[in-house]
């Protein structure tokens, strides 16, 4: 079975600010930016390259970074094929130009946050396993919090947690449902929020929901660095004792 990862990366990080940016760059894109002497982008990328069960890697970043990435996975030398193609205006075109690159023999494609590093291997391995035996599957956790539903400012109901999911990535599919539910959104117009939400509009599969974890963060503000440093720190003391 051939699995492709699409790692979406031409994001503008406007909600990150310029402090810890990756200065080869030149920019202050968050998945550009420095981790215990890495881009983001590279831990993100290691952790699927040591994913037994795929098979190569497919980065979508902006035009002027792509030379870039490119010498950044030349240093790298990764076990599996890394490859780094023109991104979009918007996450949707991104991962739709990676999934243009995608071969036709490949059976499930992936779609990763660029800027969620801390995935670990045997999740990725339960949400493709998932996805190989139903066509489709995300990441998720229960939220902790009560929700509560409002309109201007006034609740409106409480929705119970336990019918409630917080997705994450990654999210896997069936490769020619994925290139359907693109195809359907283009022609309608519509913009998703994530990869699971194009598929959902097909009403073709179930998409099934692996349990995640709060480790797998979205490093999306500069308070989120913080628990990177932290979590980095940690997995980095896992591997020294384990070797």
């Amino acid at each position: 079975m051939k699995v492709s990862v699409i790692i979406p990366a031409a994001g503008l990080g406007t909600r990150m600010n310029r402090r810890g940016s990756a200065q080869t760059s030149g920019t202050s894109r968050k998945q550009f930016m420095q981790l215990d002497k890495s881009p983001i982008l590279l831990h993100t990328i290691r952790k699927f390259v040591s994913s037994r069960s795929v098979t190569e890697i497919v980065v979508a970043t902006r035009q002027e970074d792509i030379g870039w990435v490119q010498e950044l996975m030349a240093k790298e030398k990764p076990g599996k094929p890394v490859r780094v193609v023109e991104g979009g205006g918007s996450r949707q075109q991104s991962v739709e130009n990676a999934l243009a690159a995608v071969a036709p023999d490949v059976d499930l494609v992936a779609v990763h946050d660029a800027v969620r590093p801390f995935i670990d291997e045997a999740t990725i391995e339960k949400v493709i396993a998932e996805a190989a035996e139903g066509g489709a599957a995300i990441v998720g956790i229960v939220p902790v919090d009560t929700v509560k539903q409002v309109q201007r400012n006034r609740i409106r109901t409480t929705i119970p947690r336990e019918r409630l999911v917080l997705a994450q990535t990654p999210q896997v599919f069936r490769h020619s449902l994925l290139r359907e539910a693109f195809q359907r959104a283009r022609e309608d117009h519509f913009v998703g929020t994530d990869e699971a939400s194009l598929v959902e509009r097909l009403d073709r599969v179930e998409v099934k929901v692996v349990v995640g974890s709060d480790r797998n963060i979205k490093i999306t503000k500069p308070s989120d660095m913080e628990l990177a440093r932290l979590y980095q720190a940690q997995e980095a003391m896992s591997r020294k004792a384990s070797s």
